[in-house]
């Protein structure tokens, strides 16, 4: 083999063996940093704007109960969401911006309106707060006098509009995202939430 320049360290095999696992623990301890898939966001709760989450959801509507996935896209005054079957087959998709909202069913058939709670109502049999949704999950509280928060100053119960939400967290960081959510309107809906995976979306292009 030749030389490569200077180096000599083919013709010292004790050098090269230390030099191999010394590059082999800093590459073990680099990957130990890395942030594992799903972990929480490292940004602070108030701040955040855009985001994708992956949540699997638990539904209770009229005595009937649904559950499966939801894939949430949101970004500037658009949102993407994907509900799916445990499975992961489509169920349907609803696209929102300022145009309005359009849910499109797994038969592809396209439902068009300004609201997404009655268009949701329409359409599934159930009504989805879409707006509001998109602060519950991303833990703001309401302003509400009602509104209570844990030891950490985060949102742990809000009440709005006749709706009820409980809060529970994946670790004690006072910015940390929520991880959990019952959504309740009383005698209408029950919901729950369990977010798996939060990502922060840069711009159109990308996360």
């Amino acid at each position: 083999m030749p030389f490569c320049g200077n180096c000599r360290l083919h013709a010292m095999p004790g050098l090269r063996s230390f030099v191999a696992l010394f590059g082999a623990l800093c590459l073990s301890a680099c990957a130990s940093l890395l942030p594992s898939p799903g972990a929480p966001l490292a940004t602070q709760r108030n701040a955040l704007q855009d985001f994708s989450l992956e949540a699997r959801f638990s539904l209770r509507h009229e005595e009937k109960n649904h559950s499966g996935r939801l894939s949430w896209r949101h970004s500037g005054s658009k949102d993407d969401l994907l509900l799916s079957s445990p499975f992961g087959q489509g169920l349907a998709e609803i696209a929102s911006d300022a145009s309005g909202v359009r849910l499109t069913t797994s038969d592809g058939k396209v439902y068009a309106a300004i609201d997404a709670e009655a268009l949701t109502q329409q359409v599934l049999g159930f009504p989805l707060p879409l707006d509001k949704l998109l602060d519950w999950v991303r833990g703001r509280s309401s302003g509400s006098a009602s509104d209570a928060l844990d030891t950490f100053g985060r949102p742990l119960r809000v009440r709005q509009d006749g709706w009820r939400v409980d809060y529970e967290y994946d670790s004690d960081d006072p910015q940390a995202l929520p991880g959990r959510l019952f959504i309740e309107r009383a005698g209408v809906l029950e919901l729950r939430l369990r977010i798996d995976e939060w990502n922060l979306v840069r711009d159109e292009g990308g996360r």
